[in-house]
């Protein structure tokens, strides 16, 4: 099959999951034998300052070809005139389907629709619910869903939340498929040793953007309250919200314990997933989150926010305190670090995420979808 990929900022890149879930489906298409071409943003407008900026210089990156697409750098337009400048690049692309992810990019999906050119939608997450966005980016994002509902040949999403969504809101099925993990790499500490001043264990782990959604003010509140001589590390780079990444580093600033890296790959990343005591994730708003998926794949202890969508993932193998609770975040950190046999053990942890979460499945899953769109056949199966 001739497949191509919009939504997504660049890859290769880590600036966001929905980079991730390209990329890492895209190499498993190539290498099934389909064609697949990934609509890459081209611009200075980057999420994150420190992430790979060569990405928008390649032609191809294994085996998937590359298309830089112009879009400006302003934030509010940055979306909107990527996805329709990529859409119609691809509506002369010959190809059997072309796969949107992420609301705002589902917006152009109506015009290969009435070209007759099959459609997937991979709703990562209900960006509108996001506080970062504004009054025109609300709309346009909700307005990016409805087309989804209505004009894609089949529509991915991440939890049995958002399914049920879909089915009360449009009365759209949808067909369920998870993220995957990667095998992981342990590594011993190093480049963390010598650049903070890590050791292993004596850390606790926030991994993912700087946004407001993610709770991070709530979790710099809450490991204030409690003492400990464990250290807590915020990695990760900003996106959108300047303002909000200031308000980070001013309160992390208070506290001695709290360690500032900025944006993670590579060594370094794998480097903090294996030694850390405890991995958290504080969000009010999740789709699948990869980096919670990444820390279960390590066999990491986590301690999550009770969204719907974190519970799913995580199910038995996490411990959860109450959204946006400042006070019960407190309380559950001292319990992690005061006894941590509430955990399961690193394998039973890792055992379970290997179980559920393969890549492998999701491109064979995804690659049936979009067999069934060509030759428009109806499935509304799970994974």
């Amino acid at each position: 099959m001739r497949i191509a990929m919009i939504g997504h900022k660049r890859i290769p890149s880590r600036e966001g999951g929905v980079e991730i879930v390209v990329e890492e489906l895209s190499t498993r298409l190539v290498q099934m034998g389909h064609s697949v071409t990934a609509y890459n943003r081209k611009g200075n407008n980057v999420a994150d300052k420190n992430a790979d900026k060569e990405a928008h210089k390649l032609k191809k990156y294994k085996g998937i070809k590359i298309v830089n697409v112009p879009c400006p750098d302003k934030k509010a337009l940055n979306a909107v005139v990527y996805s329709f400048i990529a859409t119609i690049m691809a509506l002369f692309g010959n190809y059997d389907v072309i796969h949107y992810h992420a609301e705002g990019p589902c917006s152009m999906l109506v015009i290969p629709h009435f070209f007759g050119i099959r459609t997937i939608a991979t709703i990562h997450g209900l960006d509108w619910q996001r506080a970062k966005w504004g009054g025109f980016a609300t709309k346009f994002l909700k307005f990016g869903e409805k087309c989804a509902a209505k004009y894609a040949d089949e529509v991915i999403v991440l939890s049995t939340n958002v399914q049920q969504y879909f089915k009360d809101v449009y009365n759209r099925e949808t067909i369920y498929i998870p993220n995957g993990v990667n095998k992981t790499e342990f590594r011993e500490p190093d480049i963390i040793a010598k650049k903070f001043g890590l050791e292993k264990e004596k850390y606790i782990l926030y991994l993912g953007r700087l946004v407001p959604e993610k709770g991070i003010t709530y979790l710099l509140d809450a490991y204030s309250k409690i003492d400990t001589d464990i250290k807590l590390v915020i990695a990760g780079g900003g996106s959108h919200s300047s303002d909000y990444v200031q308000e980070v580093y001013e309160k992390a600033a208070k506290d001695e314990r709290v360690v500032m890296t900025g944006f993670v790959q590579g060594h370094l990343l794998a480097e903090l997933f294996s030694n850390c005591y405890l991995y958290t994730l504080p969000s009010d708003i999740e789709g699948m989150p990869i980096s919670l998926l990444e820390a279960m794949s390590y066999g990491r202890r986590c301690l999550v926010s009770d969204i719907p969508e974190n519970m799913e993932t995580c199910k038995g193998f996490a411990q959860y305190f109450e959204k946006s609770n400042i006070e019960d975040l407190a309380k559950k950190l001292k319990a992690s670090i005061e006894t941590p046999e509430i955990y399961h053990t690193n394998d039973e942890i890792m055992e379970y995420c290997y179980r559920r979460f393969d890549w492998n499945k999701v491109t064979g899953a995804s690659a049936r979808l979009y067999i069934d769109a060509i030759l428009n056949v109806e499935r509304i199966d799970k994974v």
